[in-house]
């Protein structure tokens, strides 16, 4: 998603700046997105989920190398499926730093400095699991709610300031996150039940130009929260039960 949202940016004439934690797709990336574009594009190897990533990639933005984005996309990401226990901690720890804690000082950090500049987007990603608090995923969802509640909060805040604040909540997105083969994400996307990379940036994208607080793109979206709301406690005790 993250490659998907950078070709969109670049194929509307915005220099690049590439953040994440794998150098050697990163620098891919980088390499391929300078072949197609006529854009000055910049990798930054940083691990998102450590406590002081936000403060230090600012940082380094404004005062290393003298740059104030016009948007920033937070949609970085992780994700796992299983029954919860001590075992965990550190990944617990990850994902709240990665979804919450990194999210919302670079929201803040650049939110403040494009409020003095008196422009620019935050686009932040949260997901359809904001609204399914269900075993299994029960830190995803909980810290997809935090960004939903988040971002939605901030926009008010942000706007008489002239900087736009979207969060963007997709149905399934055919990437390895999720780790399904990649002949069911192709049978998903052709039943229109998961979105591509690219759909789902140039949605969001879209979105945020025109000024939306939040967006939920998906078929899904619109039904499985309410039914899933719909099931009865003992219904999802026995459904967890039978699947973990």
């Amino acid at each position: 998603m993250g490659l998907a949202f950078a070709r969109q940016l670049a194929g509307r004439g915005y220099d690049l700046i590439l953040v994440g934690n794998r150098p050697e797709e990163l620098d891919a990336a980088g390499s391929s997105l300078r072949a197609a574009y006529p854009v000055s594009v910049t990798v930054r190897f940083k691990d998102l989920a450590q406590p002081d990533a936000a403060d230090r990639l600012y940082d380094w933005c404004t005062k290393e190398a003298g740059v104030l984005p016009d948007i920033v996309v937070n949609n970085a990401g992780m994700f796992f499926f299983k029954e919860l226990d001590a075992a965990d901690l550190d990944r617990v720890q990850a994902m709240v730093n990665l979804h919450v804690v990194t999210v919302t000082r670079l929201s803040l950090l650049f939110g403040e400095a494009m409020k003095r500049r008196g422009s620019g987007y935050l686009l932040n990603v949260s997901s359809m699991a904001a609204r399914l608090p269900v075993p299994g995923i029960t830190v995803y969802s909980a810290t997809k709610a935090y960004l939903k509640s988040f971002g939605r909060s901030l926009s008010y805040e942000l706007k008489p300031y002239g900087v736009g604040m979207t969060t963007v909540c997709p149905a399934a997105v055919a990437t390895p996150l999720y780790r399904l083969s990649e002949q069911k994400l192709q049978l998903g996307v052709r039943l229109g039940l998961i979105w591509t990379p690219q759909a789902l940036a140039k949605r969001a994208l879209r979105a945020m130009f025109r000024g939306r607080r939040v967006v939920s793109p998906g078929l899904m979206n619109c039904y499985l929260p309410a039914l899933i709301a719909l099931l009865p406690g003992w219904l999802v005790a026995a459904l967890w039960k039978k699947w973990k």
